[in-house]
């Protein structure tokens, strides 16, 4: 890994995500993988929870507002707050400053937060200065834009400029890249038919790209995406792009079962 000059350790916290943790956990230690070879001390909260997102968006503001407090009295002793996914990264970095902008206590606390909280990518790009990775990665590979990372986040280019600089990996863009593929976490519940339809156009274009590997930088567009392409027996595999930037993609892909025997 290639880094230019960022002066002292910095302290990161990992906000390793709930999806991550229950679902890809190899994502988080891939996460910290990256985040310690480019120079930072990076400490894990046992006591850290959700970030409030499903109770945001399905209205229940008086519970995201008691996460969020609890999400800023964890992770605020840090020089740095990062996750491995733009929505949980939007949602302490856009969202916690709104909802608690009327709390004497911790409006403040939630700016100060929200000032030091990215995504992972575009933390170890545009904050750390690392220009490439060491890994390898064989085949072509697409990248999706997960809506909160792109609109919320503006993130862009950091994720496609450490893809480019692992070995072997043969970049391709899809067509609509920044279109959403129909997860938008509480909407796929409420709207399945129109998640479904959205999906559906989703596929199509990853199929179109002809890559073998659709990468993204979170979790839930990539289980989102990857059940619809294992339903329609496509050989497509899905990554998180911390794992291909570690080189740390021995387990199966994201939907795959684990062979036994």
């Amino acid at each position: 890994m290639t880094t230019k000059a960022v002066g002292k350790r910095p302290h990161v916290g990992l906000f390793v995500t709930c999806l991550v943790d229950f679902f890809r956990p190899s994502v988080g230690f891939a996460a910290i993988k990256l985040l310690e070879d480019a120079g930072a001390r990076v400490e894990f909260p046992e006591r850290q929870t959700c970030c409030g997102q499903p109770a945001y968006n399905s209205g229940d503001r008086e519970d995201a507002k008691a996460i969020a407090r609890d999400v800023i009295a964890t992770f605020e002793q840090f020089d740095y707050v990062v996750a491995p996914s733009g929505s949980c990264a939007g949602m302490l970095k856009v969202h916690h400053p709104s909802l608690l902008a009327d709390d004497p206590a911790f409006a403040e606390r939630a700016n100060a937060l929200a000032a030091k909280s990215h995504e992972l990518t575009s933390f170890l790009v545009e904050v750390l200065g690392v220009e490439s990775v060491t890994a390898k990665f064989g085949g072509s590979v697409t990248y999706h834009d997960s809506c909160s990372s792109l609109r919320e986040l503006k993130v862009h280019d950091a994720p496609r400029t450490l893809l480019r600089s692992v070995e072997g990996l043969d970049p391709t863009e899809m067509a609509e890249t920044e279109v959403c593929c129909g997860f938008g976490g509480a909407f796929a519940v409420k709207y399945p038919a129109i998640s479904s339809a959205i999906d559906d156009a989703k596929v199509r274009n990853i199929a179109n790209s002809g890559a073998s590997c659709l990468v993204a930088g979170d979790l839930g567009c990539l289980l989102h995406i990857a059940g619809r392409l294992s339903r329609d027996g496509s050989p497509v595999a899905c990554r998180h792009v911390a794992e291909v930037l570690a080189g740390m993609t021995d387990a199966p892909a994201i939907g795959q079962a684990r062979k036994v025997g």
